[in-house]
């Protein structure tokens, strides 16, 4: 077993199996949880991993061993556990590493009513109440709780199936009827696109082809990554040897999606967020759009140009859902393809965002490569990843000497400069001793060229 620092990142518990994340630990997190939550039930959902079974039988023990009942959702996607998390005003845990490879775990977890929680929200508290049980397992008798981690005679674990209230409320942020029968092509994975696609869209008219929806959690055909180009191969191929509308890649737990257009071209996340908030506006005029720093300027420009009011917010789901809950915006968007509406309980969606696409295209006669092209305004780098001793020292360093010439230099997330004709974003890694760079310029050419010039910053304070 690890050591609890080691798994507990900046909005989530992370980290391999069982060398960093073992059953112990976990039926530790479980009565943590649990005491912290000071609620009557939990829910408690994994993902397709073979590690998820053991993991997540002992939260639910260390949760019971707290007198609190489980409610024991079994397969599922994030996005569901956070619907059910919302649907029954409880607290949930979600047993997932997202996109990491097979041998990570981990758990993603949220208060009653999908409320988040991260390091500022009651993570760290978490963190320290499991590090007390894991020394002394009597602890928790201090605040009330069982004492030895075993299931309390008291409490009582129960399966629930929430999958098809899921489905129907999903479904229920497009009109149906105006929904054609678009060529679709799904690559789940492996993941668990593969249980929720199906049963959201097998009623709707599409002609819906799905790679890889076995659920697996070794992901024995690529990665469920699809941020990297490398594994959306199968996708372009597959929307181009059909002849399909468009192609959605989801990641191993399914809450984000990626677009493929007609022409096998991936969609960046900021294009997606920029042509959902124009139609989520269209339907709730002026309202409120939240969208994170690193995503395209475009974005700010379409909710101006739809006459809604833009918020730039930090990168990360609790810092989003947070400013939702202060601000009542209605929709949020993350260049890393996660998706947020206030009537989903302030959660993030892939398959409603992608719904709204399929709406959009139905309502359309163009293909979704024209849909898209008011919105390619810019050109971007991606992530660029640079490995360095001190992240934050070459932040503060690259940042006094960006004010130094005068630049307009902003620090909400990370550092992030504004230049004539373009700009960029430099963040330190919530999990690794990373740089991420993100640069947008008028041209591909310029882009380039400013994505050197800002490496070589970096290398210079490093």
């Amino acid at each position: 077993m690890g050591e609890t620092h080691e798994v507990f990142k900046a909005y989530d518990i992370r980290g391999t199996v069982p060398d960093q994340l073992d059953a112990d630990m976990c039926r530790a997190i479980g009565s943590a949880f649990a005491r912290f939550s000071g609620a009557q039930k939990v829910l408690v959902a994994r993902d397709m991993r073979p590690s998820g079974v053991e993991l997540s039988a002992a939260f639910s023990d260390g949760v019971r061993a707290e007198g609190v009942t489980v409610c024991d959702l079994g397969l599922a996607s994030t996005d569901l556990l956070y619907f059910a998390a919302g649907k029954l005003d409880a607290p949930g845990a979600m047993f997932t590493a997202s996109h990491n490879p097979a041998q990570y775990n981990g758990i993603k977890l949220c208060l009653a009513g999908a409320r988040p929680i991260g390091r500022d929200t009651g993570l760290t508290k978490i963190e320290s109440m499991t590090d007390a049980q894991l020394k002394d397992p009597r602890s928790s008798t201090d605040v009330g709780g069982a004492g030895e981690a075993s299931p309390s005679t008291n409490a009582s674990i129960e399966e629930i199936d929430m999958l098809d209230d899921y489905a129907d409320h999903v479904r229920s942020f497009i009109d149906v009827s105006v929904l054609r029968p678009l060529g679709v092509v799904a690559d789940t994975a492996n993941g668990m696109g593969g249980l929720v696609v199906p049963r959201v869209m097998d009623s709707l008219p599409f002609d819906l082809t799905v790679l890889f929806p076995e659920i697996d959690g070794t992901f024995p055909n690529h990665p469920a990554d699809p941020i990297q180009p490398e594994n959306l191969v199968d996708l372009k191929r597959a929307v181009l040897d059909s002849h399909a509308d468009i192609g959605l890649a989801f990641d191993g737990d399914a809450d984000r999606v990626f677009l493929i257009d007609e022409r096998g071209e991936p969609v960046s996340g900021s294009l997606t967020t920029a042509l959902v908030a124009a139609s989520m506006l269209r339907k709730h005029p002026g309202e409120t759009i939240l969208y994170n720093l690193i995503c395209s300027h475009c974005v700010r420009e379409v909710i101006q140009e739809g006459g809604g009011s833009g918020i730039r917010t930090r990168v990360g789901h609790s810092f989003i859902k947070d400013e939702m809950a202060r601000t009542g915006a209605v929709f949020g968007g993350e260049h890393s393809g996660h998706y947020y509406f206030r009537d989903n309980y302030r959660a993030d969606s892939g398959l409603i965002a992608a719904l709204i696409v399929l709406e959009l295209l139905s309502l359309s006669d163009q293909p979704l490569s024209s849909l898209l092209a008011p919105y390619d305004r810019y050109a971007d780098s991606g992530e660029v990843n640079t490995q360095v001793f001190d992240p934050s020292g070459v932040v503060d360093a690259v940042a006094e000497f960006e004010a130094e010439r005068g630049s307009i230099v902003d620090l909400l997330d990370g550092l992030t400069v504004e230049h004539d004709g373009w700009w960029y974003n430099l963040r330190p890694s919530n999990t690794e001793p990373l740089l991420r760079l993100n640069v947008e310029a008028r041209t591909k050419a310029e882009c380039d060229s400013r994505v050197e010039e800002v490496l070589e910053l970096v290398s210079r304070f490093s």
